[in-house]
């Protein structure tokens, strides 16, 4: 009973993770629309790994090769994951780019089988493809085709389908508050290097209110506090279902942009909402099996 009820806690902190990561996309795209995308990372990750060494301080003692190693890993599969979506974007349109992106829900469990032998549930299983119908509903408006922003794109949600599954693992084996820093840290130092590389500028940007308020809000909210609890609660949960809950992530965006911007859902687009919902609701519920006694 004690572990169902750090499982659900878990879930419910990870959802609070989906939905900051929703309502700051917005945020982020204007964002990007006035700074470069790889200057922009490189300021928000660093803003979040400052932050994050004052939160970890206190356990840099338990610092070890395993714990930056993991740490360097994880990094190294977030900014991978960011960096392909991004050249994807370049070659296709954003709504078919969130849809692949959002195969991850799928990419998860299967790959954490191949890799580790994870076992599949039933629930998990249909809970996926209730998700992935309501990712294409909700996310899609152009036909799929396979092309080179198809192609990176798919490589970045089975990014992130790494950084998920190896979360779970690393964070039973090293200290969560080191393991977040050390991420956070690489993703801040390979940002930098991508925005001095491919970035027409990355120090000599527009420093107005709109620049320091999408910094600010999603270092603390879409990094340090998502990736923080991601890390922690996957010590309770499976990496199956992390993804499940995630794909929250672009009903949340939604409802978020109808409520700031007046951006409505067309009744398509609210059909594949509910499914991601109902999709959440079927990786939470338990099946009991009737017994059925004879005399």
């Amino acid at each position: 009973m004690k572990s169902k009820l750090y499982e659900l806690r878990a879930d419910l902190l990870l959802l609070s993770v989906a939905i900051a990561w929703g309502v700051t996309f917005l945020m982020v795209q204007d964002a990007i629309n006035t700074t470069p995308v790889y200057a922009f990372l490189f300021f928000r990750f660093a803003l979040a790994s400052i932050l994050m060494f004052f939160i970890a301080y206190r356990y840099l003692n338990e610092i070890t090769k395993k714990t930056i190693l993991y740490g360097v890993i994880l990094g190294t599969f977030l900014f991978s994951a960011f960096a392909t979506q991004t050249f994807g974007l370049l070659y296709t349109k954003s709504s078919i780019v969130a849809f692949i992106t959002g195969l991850n829900v799928i990419c998860v469990p299967f790959l954490g089988y191949l890799i580790f032998k994870d076992h599949i549930s039933k629930k998990v299983f249909i809970a996926t493809i209730v998700a992935v119908i309501g990712l294409y509903l909700l996310t899609m408006s152009g036909a799929l085709t396979i092309g080179v922003g198809e192609f990176l794109t798919l490589i970045c949600a089975l990014l992130f389908a790494l950084q998920i599954i190896f979360t779970g693992k690393f964070s039973k084996e090293v200290n969560v508050y080191l393991l977040v820093l050390f991420q956070l840290i690489t993703v801040s130092i390979l940002s930098l290097a991508f925005s001095l590389t491919l970035d027409d500028v990355t120090f000599n940007l527009n420093y107005d209110y709109a620049f320091f308020k999408a910094v600010l809000i999603t270092a603390v909210f879409a990094t340090v506090y998502a990736f923080l609890i991601q890390t922690y609660m996957q010590q309770f949960t499976t990496a199956a279902k992390t993804a499940i809950i995630f794909t929250i992530e672009p009903v949340s965006a939604a409802i978020y942009a109808y409520l700031a911007v007046g951006e409505v859902l067309s009744s398509i687009q609210l059909i594949g909402a509910i499914l991601i919902i109902l999709a959440t609701l079927i990786a939470e519920l338990k099946f009991k099996k009737r017994i059925k006694h004879t005399l």
